[in-house]
């Protein structure tokens, strides 16, 4: 059967594929438009699998937030290079993502990943192996975070592709949170990477880890104990002021806190969340030299 340049255009725009690849595809099927597809979708998932293993430390960050502001999802999901994850078109898919996560509220990565994916009607894995197909590089929906809020609003900051801050305010007097303090507020979070909002929000383990450590450098002064407990006390006062939101001088105004900041405009930050791309993944290192020659020899 004669493939027709009517036909490749059909495949292509129903799969995404490149030209070549659509044609030769039709050509294995005699002109099958379906059975091309379940072919070209099966040796996609073939793809996939093969590029599992490979490191994915690159990605986008995206935050959706409903149209109340009383609920929000935080999505990141990684690639192979900067080059992938600046695209549109990924964008898009991580976008698309985000936006299911909003509406399915699943439980986790797994639930979010047998989700139809918002907009289309396939599923958030099904698109992902597709996207491998055509991309070539390993994608992961590495993880996501659901937040919901009862008195406040959100808002978010976006810090290019690489980071996303989203944040839940309150305020004194039930009126909706300032859009433009809420991005400031989350600036800040970008900007110094709090632990949690406050001292009460410290955990405990952690505490004590920093007090026994701190205590450890205060008696090597050889001070009376009574004199080596106030400066620890001084000490954790300090580290507590430079681990949590409310303690940290804001960074458009360092000469007042950001507890002081919120409490002048009567507002409140109930809870956040920070997402930086590749956080605790180890990415591979590679002389770009040596990179490029070891392409050259295959």
């Amino acid at each position: 059967m004669q493939i027709t340049a009517s036909m490749v255009k059909e495949l292509r725009e129903r799969t995404g594929s490149g030209m070549m690849e659509c044609k030769k595809a039709l050509q294995e099927t005699d002109g099958d438009v379906e059975l091309a597809i379940e072919n070209m979708r099966k040796a996609g998932m073939a793809k996939a699998d093969k590029k599992a293993s490979r490191v994915a430390a690159e990605g986008r960050v995206v935050i959706a937030i409903s149209d109340d502001k009383k609920s929000a999802a935080v999505v990141e999901v990684n690639c192979e290079t900067d080059f992938v994850s600046g695209g549109d078109d990924f964008l898009s898919f991580v976008t698309a993502i985000a936006q299911t996560a909003l509406s399915t509220q699943p439980a986790d990565v797994a639930a979010l990943s047998d989700a139809t994916l918002n907009g289309d009607s396939v599923t958030v894995e099904e698109a992902r192996k597709s996207k491998i197909a055509k991309i070539g590089e390993n994608i992961q929906v590495r993880r996501f975070e659901l937040l919901k809020s009862e008195n406040g609003s959100f808002g978010r900051y976006l810090h290019g592709a690489r980071m996303g801050v989203l944040v839940e305010m309150e305020m004194n007097d039930k009126s909706q949170a300032n859009d433009e303090l809420i991005k400031d507020v989350a600036m800040h979070i970008a900007a110094s990477n709090p632990m949690c909002v406050s001292e009460k929000n410290v955990p405990a383990d952690v505490l004590e880890k920093e007090k026994n450590i701190l205590r450890a450098q205060a008696l090597e002064s050889g001070k009376p104990a009574d004199i080596v407990e106030k400066m620890l006390a001084g000490r954790i006062r300090k580290y507590l002021a430079e681990i949590t939101l409310l303690g940290q001088s804001f960074v458009k105004d360092p000469d007042k806190t950001v507890e002081t900041l919120l409490s002048d405009a009567g507002a409140k930050v109930n809870a956040f969340v920070r997402y930086e791309v590749g956080e605790g993944i180890e990415k591979k290192s590679e002389n770009f030299a040596d990179e490029v020659m070891a392409q050259i020899n295959g």
